[in-house]
């Protein structure tokens, strides 16, 4: 690459619940020229500032001719996506010489024994290897833990119902975990791509220094407790105003695996959520195991209440019964 900074950026699911995040955080930087890769025609859902192609995923020429000239190509794909859409666009981004990938990660370190666990690794993995075996890319892979107002928001993720006014605490409720807001995510990945290419420069990290590893992002580490404490601040209540019961978190794991095999699909939320608050496995909490890059990066610290707040709107709204892959 001869340039020492990032230009030219495709990003696959723009508009998505993460994506669009990404794009926000990409176009406040005037130096980006920032593309979004569309399976559509119409361009008007999209932001001002940012070019669409329309891509054919049964043609991948269509996806090689768009990634021409890019510099990067962020991948964020929704869980109904074709099994094979990341390869494809893996591949076209080798055939284009696109120097740099990150690919649909966006969670927890998928290379963990936790990740394998609950069967997120294995695919997660295969992708990150593909793009080494290619020999073009390098990729980026981004752990931020789950999505903080997403899953506090959502039926029970974080074992906390806002809108039944339940809470099922695993264990004591005291097992700590890292997790990131949508906004912390999209900062971070545009805070990492501004970065000088192979150089450090005025105390400034490299971005070579990341090539084919994680970038550990947080915004917050807390314990279901001190959810279920913020939510109250926000709402007003207090424990009583809660039904709220215990459970062994390795319990609620099998528990959850005999949803799957019933063919509940929150069986496999359950357990995926639940084998990350394992006592004593830290296994979330990755700022111990393997330290944070927000300083870095510069991100903001972030107000637990403010991102507790919008949870809560987004509860009290009915933000999962309107996702398609929850009916």
């Amino acid at each position: 690459m001869a340039q020492d900074r990032i230009r030219n950026i495709a990003i696959v699911g723009a508009t998505g619940q993460l994506g669009k995040h990404i794009t926000g955080a990409l176009l406040k930087n005037p130096s980006f020229k920032v593309t979004a890769l569309t399976r559509g025609t119409d361009s008007s859902s999209f932001p001002a500032g940012i070019a669409v192609i329309p891509v054919d995923y049964t043609s991948p020429s269509t996806l090689t001719s768009a990634l021409k000239g890019q510099d990067a190509l962020i991948i964020t794909l929704a869980v109904s996506a074709p099994p094979d859409t990341q390869s494809k666009l893996i591949k076209a981004a080798a055939e284009a010489r696109v120097p740099w990938v990150l690919p649909n990660e966006y969670g927890n370190n998928t290379d963990a024994s936790a990740s394998n666990d609950v069967r997120t690794g294995p695919p997660k993995q295969t992708a990150r290897k593909l793009v080494e075996d290619l020999g073009v890319s390098s990729w980026l892979g981004i752990v931020s833990g789950f999505w903080y107002e997403y899953s506090l928001s959502g039926p029970g993720l974080y074992g906390i119902d806002i809108a039944k006014r339940e809470v099922v605490l695993f264990d004591e409720g005291t097992q700590r975990v890292n997790t990131s807001t949508w906004a912390q995510v999209g900062r971070a990945v545009a805070s990492l791509l501004a970065l000088p290419v192979d150089a450090e420069k005025d105390g400034e990290a490299a971005l070579g220094a990341y090539r084919n590893r994680f970038v550990n992002i947080s915004s917050f580490a807390v314990n279901q407790r001190e959810m279920l404490d913020a939510v109250n601040r926000v709402m007003g209540l207090g424990d009583a105003d809660w039904k709220i019961e215990r459970i062994g978190a390795k319990q609620r794991f099998d528990d959850a695996r005999r949803m799957m095999a019933e063919g509940n699909r929150m069986g496999f939320a359950y357990m995926l959520y639940t084998r990350y608050f394992f006592p004593g496995e830290d296994a979330a909490l990755y700022e111990k195991t393997a330290g944070l890059d927000n300083q870095k990066l510069g991100l903001p610290v972030e107000d637990l209440d403010e991102a507790t707040r919008l949870a809560v709107k987004m509860a009290e709204d009915g933000y999962f019964s309107k996702l398609s892959y929850a009916r």
